[in-house]
């Protein structure tokens, strides 16, 4: 992580821990103005002699305005270690009008509704499982990796997302993006289910998505830019809670129609639990992706990562995590401090 980077979590980390959450929600009539966020510092070690700094944080405001009981409108905007990474100065800016019973329309800069509607795997570390993991900037792969199992077409186009309201726990919604020197356009689409009642709560998720004509395109750092005709894309996720009990298992697909130059496109799929008592949280995750199974003329590059992770949370705002790892090569052992407002 840059100097840059370092610094900022820690002036998060700092104001963070001098504020309540209260304090960041502000109402003026019927208009609101509310700031979540995190910062994460914390080490991260792969052998006795090198020891790296972990940092991530995400700071998000939104100003909303309810027009009446079923109207509102309002904008976005975060930033996130992640933006700052690609020396990019959001990770999303965005305007909505939200219709309650019908259901919200966005224009901006924003993930596809693919990768809203998605579900994650169970993770209680602070590595970030779920978007560009952490682990891969420390451990650089020997070959191009599929970061994380959510569909995504990235956040640098001009994006329309158009989202149903939840009925009877069936939400859905379609994305398109266009306005980029990355790709002509692109649509997705996303489908979740979820039934939140009774003993046993699950969750389901779908997407797709198609690009047309990616020229140099990449959401992941460890995966090469792509260029091709097309990319298509495919993900499904399920959750299964049962009292203190989660488990998790999602799975994408990627191909990329004659690309040129280094193979990205292929799958990854992961699956793990969690287990919360009281203050004390423990996960255990799985992760493999495989590139290059499209292509007959070059090797599948095959990485492995699982990992084990522990967390107490000393109060409602601030928590310790710890976590033990391994990729297809190297073990590591990370353990930090998470805020949040």
């Amino acid at each position: 992580m840059n100097i840059k980077s370092v610094s900022i979590a820690a002036i998060l980390l700092g104001l963070v821990g001098m504020s309540g959450a209260n304090a960041w929600t502000y109402n003026i009539g019927d208009t609101t103005l509310k700031l979540t966020g995190y910062g994460t510092s914390g080490v991260f070690q792969t052998d006795e002699e090198s020891t790296d700094f972990v940092g991530d944080w995400r700071v998000r405001a939104q100003i909303s305005h309810d027009i009446n009981s079923n109207h509102s409108f309002g904008v976005v905007y975060a930033i996130d270690a992640t933006a700052i990474d690609d020396d990019k100065f959001m990770r999303e800016a965005f305007a909505y009008y939200q219709l309650r019973d019908y259901g919200r329309m966005e224009i901006g800069f924003t993930d596809s509704i693919a990768r809203k509607l998605g579900v994650g795997l169970p993770d209680v570390g602070g590595l970030r499982i779920n978007d560009r993991p952490l682990f891969h900037k420390l451990i650089t792969p020997d070959g191009a990796v599929i970061s994380d199992t959510t569909l995504t077409t990235g956040r640098s186009a001009l994006r329309m997302n158009i989202a149903s309201a939840s009925n009877n726990g069936v939400q859905y919604g379609m994305s398109f993006a266009g306005l980029t020197d990355d790709y002509d356009f692109a649509v997705d689409a996303g489908l979740k289910i979820r039934r939140p009642s009774g003993k046993l709560k699950s969750a389901f998720s779908f997407g797709a998505s198609f690009m047309d004509n990616p020229d140099g395109f990449s959401t992941d750092v460890y995966s090469p830019s792509v260029t091709a005709d097309w990319r298509a894309q495919l993900t499904a996720g399920m959750n299964f809670q049962y009292n203190s009990w989660l488990w998790g298992t999602t799975a994408r697909v990627i191909y990329d129609e004659n690309p040129i130059g280094p193979i990205s496109d292929g799958l990854v799929v992961g699956t793990g639990v969690s287990y919360d008592v009281l203050k004390y949280s423990v996960s255990l995750t799985y992760m493999l992706s495989d590139t290059g199974i499209w292509n007959a003329d070059v090797d599948n590059y095959v990485d492995n990562m699982v990992i084990g992770s522990f967390r107490y949370k000393y109060s409602e705002f601030v928590d310790g995590w710890i976590s033990l790892g391994a990729s297809s090569k190297t073990p590591f052992l990370s353990a930090g401090l998470r805020i949040t407002f």
